[in-house]
This record gives C-alpha cells, sequence and structure tokens, in this order.
C-alpha cells in the first residue's frame, strides 16, 4: 500500500511565495504545520547560507545544523527553536525570488526523489544516525576549510530533501555521501597539518 504523497518542497515554496510581497514569514510560520518533515525543512533553509560564496555562510549554517542534528539524536518528534530564532525570517519578496530561482532544480528533483521507505526515517536508529552526520557535517561546515563549503552544503541539502520528502532511499544515500565527505574533509585536514609542520 502506498503513502499518500504530501505538496513537495516546490509546492511548499510555491504557497510560501503567494501573498503580500512585504510580510515576513517567521521560521514559526515556515515549519507550521509541517509535523516531522518540519525538520526537513528547517535543515533546507538552513543550509542555504552554506552556498554564499564568502566564508561567514557555513559559519552560519554549520551551527544551526548541529542544532537540528541534537534534537534528532534525542528523538525530538518536531523541531524546537529558540524564541529569538522562530521569530526570525525572509520577507515574501525574497522568498519567491528563490522559489523562482531554484524551482528548474527542485522540479527536476521531483523526478527522483519520492516519499518511499518512510518507515526508515521513523526509526529510532535512524534518527540517531542522521542527527550524528549532521552534528558532524554542521561542525565542519562551520570551519574555514577551502573549498568545501558547496561539498558539505550538497550533502547536508540532500539530508534536508530526504527528511522533507519522506525518502529513506534518499536518507540512505545521504548517509553514504555523508561519511565520504567527512572522511575527505579529515584526510584534507590531515594532509594540511602535516604541510604545515614540514613548513615549521
Amino acid at each position: 500500500m502506498h503513502e499518500s504523497r504530501e505538496p513537495g518542497t516546490r509546492a511548499i515554496l510555491d504557497s510560501f511565495a503567494e501573498g503580500d510581497p512585504n510580510e515576513l514569514l517567521t521560521l514559526d510560520t515556515l515549519l507550521g504545520g509541517l509535523g516531522r518533515r518540519a525538520f526537513g525543512m528547517l535543515a533546507f533553509i538552513c543550509v542555504l547560507p552554506a552556498f554564499i560564496p564568502i566564508p561567514i555562510g557555513g559559519a552560519i549554517s554549520g551551527p544551526l545544523l548541529i542544532m537540528i542534528g541534537l534534537q534528532l539524536c534525542i528523538g525530538l518528534r518536531e523541531p524546537w527553536l529558540p524564541k529569538f530564532l522562530a521569530k526570525r525570517g525572509v520577507h515574501r519578496h525574497a522568498l519567491a525570488k528563490f522559489d523562482k530561482r531554484i524551482a528548474p532544480v527542485l522540479k527536476w528533483l521531483e523526478r527522483l526523489v519520492r516519499p518511499r521507505l518512510a518507515w526508515m526515517l521513523d526509526s529510532r536508529i535512524a534518527g540517531v544516525v542522521t542527527g550524528l552526520l549532521l552534528i558532524v557535517l554542521g561542525f565542519l561546515l562551520s570551519l574555514p576549510i577551502p573549498l568545501t563549503n558547496y561539498l558539505f552544503g550538497g550533502a547536508l541539502l540532500a539530508f534536508a530533501l530526504a527528511l522533507l520528502e519522506r525518502d529513506g532511499g534518499l536518507m540512505i544515500a545521504a548517509w553514504v555521501v555523508g561519511i565520504v565527505a567527512s572522511a575527505l574533509s579529515w584526510n584534507l585536514a590531515m594532509s594540511a597539518a602535516k604541510g604545515f609542520d614540514l613548513l615549521m
């Protein structure tokens, strides 16, 4: 028996883009009514600064994703946000502009990403594994490691889409990508440290 299809990422963003362009959409509003999918929407929003081509992008995204990872590890059913974050957000016109820019990519992704193995996403063990990898990748993303923002950002985006679209198959792929990305960054850090020692 197939799980009924809930609105996808593109449909959710389209709905947020409609209305008064000057209205501020708080994180509370953006996450409301999504249930456990709210973790995916929050991760999706938090990972976006990582794609800004300046070092501070990762420094913004990293701690927020670590927070999400910790909440998944302790088994929260929905994300918790401190009030000062919950009341922050984006204006609808900025979200509409982003929606228009990313729509072709999401349209292509929706052919590949779909609800499947959703039972796995509700597993306590899967939640801990996902949470731990978000913590590790969020930490690595926050470090000033050259040329890694897109690497970690892409891996974290896969986690966000898997949670948002309830795609257990994509989550398994995200685990693999996350572990590989973490291993590559560790090797890069060790090589850089050895090079620094040789120079001293």
